[in-house]
């Protein structure tokens, strides 16, 4: 496992032989203006930006400072429908076009939607997200041939929940992408995992504890979980935060249990951020893997 701090370009020059798998962590922070852009990850396969999981508010700058080519970027993940993951997107696409002249297409998976329920608000499909912003009648229909002509192939995953198994959900060559269904409150979730090259990467995405066995299931023996770490141990964090996400125990608990190598947190709080010491050493009393906490920039090489 390599880590490499820092948003400067570190990749493999020409003629030497490209990593399966590297990460760049584009926002490592949350919904809170606290100096992290929000969550979002560029993944590279062989040397090539290819894959964007979600894109929170400030990713779009990071991108900028990494200082990547855009041209091989297809495929985007999104884990849930929340604005500190998906809120930048538009720009990011947009990026992606400027840089091309040629014809682009996207595949783009993210959850299925509900409509309200009670208290509980609507959220739209993924399908449904991408027409509202890029479709013909949509908040930016423009961007459809402003600099290239773009195309949507949207897939619309399963519903949160307690069943199922992780469904392998694109395949081309050596790369997998499989997706699972994960639970964040009242707001569908999707849980991903990349492998390439004999090497794999999970996006938790935000989870609570009703979440944790999908998470377990589609981890096991991943090289890198990516975790988003919001709450502290009980009774730490306000108690509504435990709804929607899972303390450092439980993924410590789901860490062991799944064998994964190693364990990257992001999408960090404030609260997190400040007791750094506290969370480790709850992670520990399960999982003897590294815990790293993740910072806006960082490269990784599974």
């Amino acid at each position: 496992m390599s880590w490499t701090a820092g948003a400067q370009d570190n990749s493999t020059p020409d003629g030497a032989d490209k990593p399966a798998l590297q990460l760049l962590v584009l926002g490592s922070g949350g919904p809170g203006a606290t100096g992290r852009a929000a969550s979002s990850y560029l993944v590279l396969i062989g040397g090539e930006p290819r894959v964007l999981v979600d894109a929170g508010p400030g990713s779009f700058a990071r991108l900028g400072e990494a200082k990547l080519s855009l041209r091989s970027l297809d495929t985007v993940l999104l884990t849930h429908l929340h604005i500190d993951h998906a809120a930048e997107l538009p720009g990011i696409i947009k990026a992606r076009a400027v840089s091309s002249s040629g014809p682009i297409h996207f595949d783009i998976f993210g959850p299925m939607g509900h409509a309200a329920r009670g208290t509980a608000p609507a959220f739209p499909s993924t399908s449904r997200f991408t027409k509202l912003l890029f479709g013909p009648d949509g908040a930016f229909a423009y961007l459809k041939d402003f600099a290239a002509p773009i195309s949507f192939s949207v897939t619309d995953l399963p519903r949160s929940g307690h069943g199922g198994d992780p469904a392998v959900i694109l395949s081309q060559g050596d790369l997998r992408i499989s997706a699972i269904a994960g639970h964040h409150g009242d707001a569908p979730a999707i849980i991903y995992r990349i492998d390439n090259g004999g090497k794999s990467i999970v996006f938790s995405g935000d989870v609570d504890p009703s979440g944790l066995p999908a998470l377990a299931k589609i981890s096991t023996g991943t090289d890198l979980l990516i975790y988003d770490q919001v709450v502290l141990d009980r009774p730490d964090s306000p108690e509504v935060l435990y709804s929607l996400h899972s303390p450092p125990s439980e993924i410590g608990s789901v860490a062991a249990r799944a064998h994964i190598k190693a364990l990257l947190l992001s999408h960090l709080s404030p609260a997190v951020d400040e007791d750094r010491e506290a969370v480790t050493q709850s992670i520990a009393n399960h999982f003897t893997g590294p815990v790293t906490f993740a910072t806006d920039g960082l490269r990784v090489r599974p």
